[in-house]
């Protein structure tokens, strides 16, 4: 299936979408945001890693920051924080300006530390899905950077992991033709979301948004 560049969903959006559906369902389809801490800690993580006019070479390796990619098959569109083109003359492809070939491998930036679901995981895949489509190559594996341990880490891009990303992002895609928002099931996340103020876990859990805004306009 080919999407429409304007059903492409960002990238970015995987990540919130595992934390909770309804997280991203208020940003991504209602346009609601607002930040906390944990938000405003990683868009400074970002900052030099997301920085186009920053580029490098080390060895049998040059680096792309903020490079922008996207997936027709997919449906996504996203930036990715770092590709690192590594010489690879049996795999790699073709880049302009250079005589030999180059591997694209993604590194993804994150402020914290390892997450207990797949949400980063699939996250970096999806980024190497787009970069496969693009430049006409197979990825293997990417890099996550976490910023409080200062760690990177190897994903394996298991087929596993590719079946997941694939029911992930089509779960999206239903959400967004539909442009529905669940309903809240509060759990322990709810106390880190930056949308708590917005989504009223503790006052959804017992009304709905009609009752609720029935009984304000009775107040």
């Amino acid at each position: 299936m080919a999407y429409y560049e304007d059903d492409f969903l960002m990238i970015s959006g995987i990540q919130h979408f595992v934390f909770c559906r309804r997280q991203w369902a208020l940003g991504h389809i209602e346009d609601q945001w607002e930040d906390n801490y944990l938000t405003l800690k990683g868009d400074q993580l970002h900052e030099k890693a997301d920085d186009p006019f920053l580029k490098e070479s080390r060895g049998s390796k040059f680096i792309v920051r903020a490079m922008p990619i996207h997936s027709v098959e997919y449906g996504l569109t996203g930036i990715c924080d770092i590709v690192e083109f590594t010489k690879d003359d049996v795999n790699g492809v073709p880049v302009r300006g250079k005589k030999e070939k180059y591997l694209p491998i993604p590194v993804e930036y994150k402020h914290g530390q390892k997450k207990s679901d797949h949400s980063d995981e699939l996250q970096l895949l999806a980024e190497a899905v787009c970069l496969e489509e693009m430049l006409f190559c197979h990825l293997e594996y990417g890099y996550l950077y976490y910023g409080k341990t200062k760690h990177r880490t190897k994903v394996e891009f298991t087929s596993e992991l590719r079946a997941m990303l694939v029911r992930t992002v089509n779960e999206m895609h239903q959400y967004w033709d539909r442009k529905y928002t669940p309903k809240v099931k509060p759990t322990e996340k709810c106390k880190s979301c930056s949308l708590r103020n917005i989504c009223l876990p503790s006052l959804l859990k017992t009304e709905t948004v009609d009752e609720y805004l029935r009984r304000r306009l009775d107040d």
